[in-house]
């Protein structure tokens, strides 16, 4: 029987190992020809292949002469993001949408240009006639991501000028699609969970007067209630996934595919793709995941020696996924502290109280401060090893019943920003293709005639 082929055949596993055969390259080349693998040196620096002004990652500093770590620190176009975070918290305000007006425009916004801005998203905020009915729901994937970056591919053809890559016309589509990505994540996950998993199904349309993080809550949930402590926590997890430099996966696919001079749509749905990837938007589904497994193994969670064996095994490819790895540790920028996960724990204790979750928040506490030294004793690593945002991002996520599968789509809703930020940079300052060299290390071959062979 031909057709879409579903399954991986013996014939299928042949030709893989064809492919193996004839596309492994001898790793020691990596180090003759000094190949940065991963745009990364050997100590791990990303290489510099760009510059922005939209937001910087720190993680070190020139003592005498010598770079060090140092406590990580991150700025949107320069404003410190403990100092913006700490302005939404004191003022008792959501700070999605100003956040936003920050990374794309530049500038904090004065009240009557933030309030134009709010108005201007809340009013975009709704889909094409049918697209929820038409698009959203057939077909629905039970991977929400897969789904988003359809619908986003979709919407190319309701926009009666999708190509044109003028300055204001890719700033209105980034905007609309900043505006309805809450939608298109909530809704998808809504059609997912009852055509795939037979539950009830619910749209419930957003309201203008409502902020983002409330909006998403009053759309997941069935009977649409949320409360203040939920929503603020929610919107300070969104501006802190926001933007995270140029170089990230995601972001930098974003600077990649806009430097070919293609639509939008195409370049925001490659950014979903790489987000799509567990190297990058996945982790706090990981550790979820892992801290599942590790309360079913571990009989006693308050006994430290009970939970330090447990993440020795984890380490030593002994439990969870058998990876090797402590999920939530470490960052490929950021050592001794990150710091959107010092913002994240400050709301964690308020949250676990609420909701009566505290031994599990003693368990997350205990395991952020011995997965370093079970690190640095395991692995004879010094240099620093500690939470990311990851790490708690994930506990939030649980508290506020936000299910796994929208976990990388909230990344989305909120990094959409960030990658509409450097798409218009991008296009602003650059006009050359992003295309970087590669060697080719296979000998020459003589031609060999079919029936040769």
């Amino acid at each position: 029987m031909s057709g879409f082929n579903m399954k991986v055949t013996p014939e299928i596993e042949r030709l893989t190992e064809v492919c193996k055969e004839h596309s492994s390259l001898d790793l020691s080349l990596y180090g003759k020809y000094d190949v940065k693998r991963g745009l990364r040196d050997i100590n791990g620096k990303g290489v510099l292949a760009g510059l922005t002004q939209v937001s910087n990652v720190q993680a070190t500093k020139i003592v005498d002469g010598q770079e060090v770590p140092c406590a990580g620190s991150l700025s949107y176009r320069g404003y410190d993001i403990k100092e913006l975070t700490g302005g939404f918290i004191r003022d008792k305000r959501f700070g999605f949408e100003e956040t936003a007006y920050l990374l794309l425009f530049g500038k904090l916004p004065d009240k009557e240009e933030l309030k134009e801005f709010t108005d201007l998203l809340a009013n975009q905020r709704s889909l094409p006639k049918n697209f929820t009915r038409d698009v959203i729901m057939k077909a629905p994937s039970s991977d929400i991501m897969n789904a988003l970056s359809r619908s986003v591919l979709t919407l190319y053809s309701y926009d009666k000028n999708p190509d044109d890559i003028s300055l204001p016309n890719v700033l209105r589509q980034c905007l609309n699609l900043i505006s309805v990505f809450p939608l298109l994540s909530v809704y998808g996950y809504q059609a997912y969970n009852h055509f795939v998993r037979g539950k009830s199904f619910y749209i419930h349309n957003p309201k203008k007067e409502l902020s983002t993080a409330e909006n998403i809550l009053r759309m997941l949930r069935p009977d649409k209630k949320y409360t203040a402590l939920e929503a603020q926590i929610l919107d300070i997890a969104l501006i802190l996934h926001m933007e995270h430099g140029g170089g990230n996966n995601s972001t930098f696919t974003t600077h990649v595919v806009s430097s070919s001079g293609t639509d939008t749509y195409s370049a925001i749905a490659a950014a979903l793709g790489s987000l799509k990837g567990p190297k990058h938007g996945g982790a706090n589904i990981k550790v979820v995941s892992m801290v599942q497994d590790m309360k079913k193994e571990v009989k006693d969670w308050e006994d430290e020696d009970e939970v330090r064996d447990y993440l020795k095994k984890l380490l030593h490819k002994e439990a969870f996924d058998r990876r090797g790895l402590i999920y939530g540790m470490g960052h490929a920028v950021y050592s001794v502290s990150d710091p959107r996960a010092e913002v994240f724990k400050g709301f964690v204790e308020t949250l676990a109280k609420e909701k009566g979750r505290m031994k599990d928040y003693r368990l997350y506490s205990m395991v952020e401060r011995l997965a370093p030294e079970v690190i640095a004793e395991e692995r004879r690593i010094y240099k620093g090893v500690s939470a990311n945002v990851d790490f708690y991002s994930g506990f939030v996520y649980s508290m506020l019943d936000l299910p796994l599968e929208l976990f990388t789509p909230m990344f989305a809703v909120a990094r959409i920003v960030g990658w509409s930020a450097h798409r218009m940079e991008e296009l602003i300052n650059t006009d050359k293709i992003i295309r970087p060299a590669y060697k080719n290390v296979l000998a020459p071959a003589a031609y060999v005639p079919l029936e040769d062979r």
